[in-house]
């Protein structure tokens, strides 16, 4: 059975006027095997695919999958998200849709420091137009600072730049955003096919007989036009070092956006093991202690342009048998719990 760690993650979906928002939320509302929570700001103007919405829309209305909530202004976030994250839900993620508007960082900051206990931030996904972004977002010498807030970039409409211009045109792009943020994942994308992987857990390709595993994670979809994720993971027995752990996750392998596993850990003083969740989203890293039933430590990397065989490598690194006790890994690993928490 798969583990999830405490709080529901919140994900920040932002992107200029029709830059492809809604059609990237309803593709990650069609993901099998998920329960997608959605907070717009205005239910009429963002068309969720009426397929995929019945009920009403002034509490939480059920969903092909999921549940959604419509807010006036961002004061009610925090109630929005109340509602949506309570346990009878069962909901694996939340996307906040913003207006086109929004300033990615302001919606950001509301997330992380929502007065809701059972939220966790899941990332910030900001959307651009391919064809129209440098004519109506990215119109000065100095590419706009809300880039600078993004942990994963879709650069969406890629099939409707003219064939001989288009490479040319998505790296300026691209160079554009990395100026501002160069720590930024970046994934192009056609009609707002973003693979579901990239966002939350509990996406698979096809309906799950059972529970996933984190294997499970990184299967393409390409039959329904996913852009190809790549992942590596690596399970191995007993405890390893905190140190050498974070010293992956702290600086992880280059095209990794998201990092998750079950590792044990060998306590500095006692010995003894103990267990932690660990998951990174961009470069924000969440670690919450964790009752394993098995004595094992195992983790999986994914990203849209993800060094397989360098992630294998660290992986191999990172994950090798912990000889002796690590007590500064341990105070590290210790200040990304008391953070997470």
């Amino acid at each position: 059975m798969p583990t999830r760690l405490p709080g529901i993650p919140v994900v920040a979906l932002t992107g200029h006027l029709g830059a492809g928002k809604t059609t990237v939320l309803n593709h990650l509302l069609r993901a099998p095997g998920a329960r997608v929570g959605v907070v717009v700001n205005d239910f009429g103007a963002i068309n969720v695919d009426a397929a995929l919405v019945t009920g009403q829309v002034d509490e939480p209305a059920s969903i092909t999958g999921g549940c959604v909530c419509c807010i006036s202004d961002t004061d009610e976030l925090d109630a929005a998200l109340e509602r949506l994250t309570h346990p009878r839900l069962a909901l694996d993620v939340v996307v906040v849709e913003a207006s086109g508007v929004a300033e990615p960082a302001a919606l950001a900051k509301l997330i992380r420091y929502s007065g809701v206990e059972r939220v966790r931030p899941g990332g910030v996904v900001d959307v651009l137009d391919a064809v129209e972004h440098r004519r109506t977002l990215d119109t000065r010498d100095e590419p706009p600072p809300r880039h600078a807030a993004a942990s994963l970039v879709v650069v969406n409409k890629c099939d409707l730049l003219p064939p001989g211009t288009a490479e040319q045109t998505l790296r300026d792009l691209e160079s554009r955003v990395r100026a501002v943020n160069p720590h930024a994942a970046l994934v192009r994308t056609s009609r707002g096919r973003l693979d579901p992987a990239l966002v939350f857990d509990a996406a698979a390709p096809e309906p799950p007989d059972g529970q996933l595993t984190l294997a499970d994670l990184a299967r393409p979809d390409d039959e329904h036009g996913h852009v190809h994720v790549a992942s590596a993971s690596l399970a191995v027995p007993g405890a390893v070092s905190p140190g050498r752990l974070l010293d992956l996750l702290e600086r992880p392998p280059l095209g990794t956006y998201r990092a998750k596993g079950t590792v044990q850990v060998r306590s500095s003083t006692t010995g003894a093991t103990r267990g932690y969740l660990v998951n990174l989203v961009g470069r924000q890293l969440h670690v919450a202690t964790h009752r394993a039933r098995t004595a094992g430590s195992e983790l999986v990397l994914l990203g849209p342009g993800l060094d397989v065989a360098a992630a294998e490598r660290a992986l191999a690194v990172a994950l090798q048998p912990a000889e002796r006790p690590d007590p500064e890994g341990s105070r590290r690993l210790q200040r990304y719990r008391r953070l997470s928490l």
